[in-house]
């Protein structure tokens, strides 16, 4: 039967822990959130609802950072992001333009990138500051540099409430085999990518509907045939021999636009994601030189979504805003598709209007439909990430809430840390 309602009896929720600087969400965000956080000495706790961090960047197979750069040769994502960027490359596990091509119309350099996926959008085309690299590598390095920070790490737990006092979250309420278990917390960062803690926290959001995609990988590929193929494919080439990605999964979205935070609708779109990429592999060992014995490698364990609710805060970071310099920036991206784009992203965008202590980093900060094909981006959630756990810790600091942070004193503290900012 569906429909009506059944009542729950009261339970008692055992509080397992209590930390600072609480993060909920292990992707990009929420890596660097909580190393952040650590490194100025708080108590920092990730929770994670998977066995992994990484988020999209590797669950969701979104392999490529698009991008560090601002499109004109100068890197303006830094910090933690280039911290994981040297820990793959000491492994052999990326590939990067070297800094002296950063910028360089050199049309063969431009092909070489672009057949690797670091090149994208209507050109004239340059040589941008993006990375290609190995999920499972950087699973393992994002465990040891969140471990080595002394982050509390908690897997496989999905946060389903909040308590709250005063304007204030005190505890995040986590499901799992365990039960329902609570952690005490001074601030929350909110790195989910959906904005569950937000929505959980009364907050005020905007939502989004989407087609979503699979992206997926093939091995036994004639590499050789492939990259002499004068097609512009649609596929690119790993850091591997003989791999590629898939991007999209399929030459042709699903067939109607989802409710990313519907589990009915994500049912779908993971069934139907799948058929049409099995048959787009079907079309490429038909269609593409070298894809005539090639084989699935794999498909990303998560859709590739990259929108679906964004908290409205303080601010919410508009296009009308690129090239402005705003006073309480904190975080600067370029965009993976425009050159010469920048979005100085402020602590405004982060910080949230009702709720004292909670913070957001990654896809759900507070910016329109636009700036968010910018700040969704995995380089971007990495320098808002550190962003917010920086200034969690410094208002735990300081014992103020997290809009009446200094932000002279948190702009000093990311750029000590590594972080680029403009200015001084």
């Amino acid at each position: 039967m569906d429909g009506g309602f059944i009542v729950e009896p009261e339970r008692r929720v055992p509080v397992i822990a209590e930390t600072d600087v609480l993060v909920v969400g292990g992707g990009a965000a929420g890596i660097a959130a909580a190393v952040a956080a650590a490194r100025q000495g708080a108590r920092a706790m990730l929770v994670e609802r998977y066995g992994s961090l990484g988020g999209l960047a590797t669950n969701g197979l979104i392999i490529l950072l698009l991008t560090l750069d601002d499109g004109r040769g100068r890197q303006v994502v830094a910090g933690l992001c280039q911290e994981l960027v040297d820990r793959l490359a000491a492994r052999g596990a990326c590939i990067a333009p070297p800094r002296e091509e950063w910028g360089s119309p050199d049309p063969a350099l431009v092909e070489k990138y672009r057949r690797l996926g670091l090149v994208w959008g209507s050109g004239p085309h340059v040589v941008r500051y993006s990375v290609a690299y190995d999920p499972e590598e950087f699973r393992v390095e994002a465990d040891r540099l969140v471990l080595e920070a002394g982050v509390d790490l908690r897997f496989h737990r999905w946060a389903v409430g909040v308590r709250k006092e005063g304007g204030r979250i005190t505890h995040v309420i986590f499901e799992s085999k365990a039960g329902r278990e609570a952690v005490a917390c001074g601030a929350v960062v909110d790195a989910t990518g959906d904005a569950d803690i937000a929505v959980l926290a009364g907050e005020p959001v905007e939502r989004e509907l989407v087609h979503p995609w699979l992206w997926f990988r093939t091995a036994n590929v004639d590499e050789a045939a492939a990259e002499a193929s004068p097609l512009r494919p649609t596929y690119y080439r790993t850091v591997h021999p003989g791999g590629y990605l898939h991007p999209w999964g399929a030459a042709e979205r699903i067939s109607r636009a989802i409710d990313p935070t519907n589990p009915d609708d994500l049912t779908y779109a993971e069934v139907e994601c799948r058929r049409l990429a099995r048959a787009e592999l079907d079309r490429l060992r038909g269609q593409a030189a070298g894809f005539e014995r090639a084989w699935l490698a794999g498909f990303a364990a998560t859709l590739g979504i990259t929108e679906s609710r964004r908290l409205v805060g303080r601010h919410q970071l508009r296009r009308e805003e690129m090239d402005c310099h705003l006073e309480d920036v904190v975080a600067v991206t370029g965009h993976w598709t425009k050159y010469g784009a920048v979005y100085e992203i402020p602590w405004r965008s982060l910080t949230a209007q009702g709720t004292a202590n909670l913070a957001v980093a990654g896809r759900c900060i507070s910016v329109d439909h636009r700036v968010h094909h910018a700040t969704k981006e995995i380089p971007a959630c990495f320098a808002t990430g550190e962003a917010a756990g920086v200034g969690a810790a410094l208002a735990l600091e300081r014992g103020c809430g997290l809009a009446e942070v200094e932000l002279p004193a948190l702009q000093a503290r990311l750029r000590a840390a590594g972080a680029w900012l403009p200015g001084p």
